[in-house]
């Protein structure tokens, strides 16, 4: 049996990618570094985002996991505030007016400096920790092995975080620019905010439906 069926993963994905594309934090960083070091701290960067987002991920399963095990009760009322939470953020998102400073870039940074910030930021941020604590519930199936469904959507997301990273260190003189123009950023948030919308209310629908 695999580890997790075939529609959620794939709604794992779609909601993944929609929000690895809002310009956050991370991608703003990315930018930056790939700005003022050029395409050769590019791998440096996306392996450092690779390990911060497996350690906060993996921290956030490793309390799921417990959670699940305590009480299938209070996984199921996480599972409903953490919809909530990310009904809320879609909001937010919607109504802030978007910031597109990106910080000067750096100039004396090294790959091994890079990965280590990269890592650091992305890892250590309470945000990240927070936010997989209310995303990843909605993809889990308590009524299957949990520890195979951990490694799909550890592997899927850092996967898909790296291949985000890479794209953004690569096409940063473009995307910095484009980035700066209000009209796009709106958009891109917008975008997103709906996206989080939607992946809250869709989990509640689909729980009230089961």
């Amino acid at each position: 049996e695999p580890a997790m069926s075939l529609d959620l993963w794939l709604a794992f994905v779609a909601a993944s990618v929609a929000l690895l594309l809002i310009p956050g934090p991370t991608v703003l960083m990315v930018l930056s570094y790939a700005l003022s070091k050029g395409r050769s701290v590019a791998v440096a960067t996306a392996a450092g985002v690779a390990l911060g987002d497996f350690v906060a991920m993996s921290l956030s399963l490793a309390g799921l996991g417990a959670l699940v095990l305590t009480s299938a009760t209070l996984f199921l009322v996480l599972k409903w505030v953490g919809a909530a939470y990310l009904v809320w953020l879609g909001i937010r998102l919607l109504r802030s007016a978007p910031q597109a400073l990106l910080q000067e870039p750096a100039r004396d940074v090294t790959a091994r400096g890079v990965f280590g910030h990269a890592a650091a930021v992305t890892a250590l941020n309470p945000k990240s920790i927070a936010f997989f604590i209310a995303f990843v519930p909605q993809f889990l199936d308590p009524a299957r092995p949990l520890p195979p469904q951990f490694v799909l959507l550890v592997a899927t997301f850092v996967t898909l975080a790296t291949l985000n990273t890479l794209a953004y260190a690569l096409a940063a003189d473009r995307l910095r620019r484009a980035i700066r123009r209000p009209a796009v950023l709106v958009w891109i948030t917008r975008m997103g905010g709906s996206a989080l919308i939607a992946m809250g209310l869709l989990t509640a629908t689909l729980r009230r439906g089961a």
